[in-house]
């Protein structure tokens, strides 16, 4: 595990300041990165962090972290600005990009909601339906929820790669709805967190052979 401290006061990456906000650093939220890096860049317009995995690690399938240091979470809601892409050369890579929430502070146990941003607009539907994902790590990976009740945990959305993507988590007790791009209903519902009731960090997170931007995180308690 990295820590990375990073200056996020103004556009980057700001915490809800109202009354109601979990945490609002003035200098920013300090980072502990888990097989990946962060750093502070331009795309498409804003200003972002960018989390990538060295290029060693790209054709791995780990779970690549940023945790917010202090961000400690039970319920309330989430906000962040997503923009994902695979890398070339990786087969079957799909841009996963998302936030994790309720996670251990070594990134060992987490909940999560992510994008398979190349699967939006895909012409096979099958691909469509698998456009959202949420998964317990490490007890619950997609494969196993997907195996056991198949479209349950996953969903559409109308998404693309690379493409300013607006995500927001509202978690109240064991259930967590996913809504994509402000609209009115959730793309997603999960009734029963696989973790159940817990506090924990929030994450930014990513697949290693995904291209990872990020901006504009907001984390708000009821």
């Amino acid at each position: 595990m990295t820590t990375v401290h990073l200056n996020l006061s103004r556009i980057v990456l700001t915490l809800a300041c109202a009354a109601t906000a979990v945490a609002c650093r003035p200098h920013g939220p300090t980072f502990e990165t888990v097989n990946g890096n962060v750093e502070i860049v331009d795309y498409k317009g804003r200003r972002a962090v960018h989390l990538v995995a060295p290029p060693d690690k790209r054709s791995t399938d780990v779970d690549v972290l940023a945790i917010a240091a202090g961000s400690e979470f039970r319920e309330g809601t989430i906000q962040v600005d997503v923009a994902g892409s695979p890398f070339d050369g990786i087969p079957g890579a799909r841009g996963f990009i998302g936030l994790a929430f309720h996670a251990e502070p070594d990134g060992s146990r987490f909940e999560c909601f992510y994008l398979r941003p190349t699967n939006g607009r895909a012409e096979d539907q099958l691909r469509r339906n698998h456009a959202t994902q949420y998964i317990a790590h490490p007890d619950f990976p997609w494969q196993k929820l997907r195996e056991a009740n198949p479209g349950l945990y996953e969903s559409y959305a109308d998404i693309q790669p690379g493409v300013w993507t607006r995500l927001k988590i509202v978690v109240e007790g064991t259930t967590a709805r996913l809504f994509v791009n402000q609209t009115d209903q959730p793309a997603l519902i999960v009734n029963d967190l696989k973790l159940g009731e817990r506090s924990g960090r929030v994450a930014l997170w990513s697949h290693p052979s995904t291209d990872a931007y990020f901006s504009r995180l907001e984390i708000s308690a009821p």
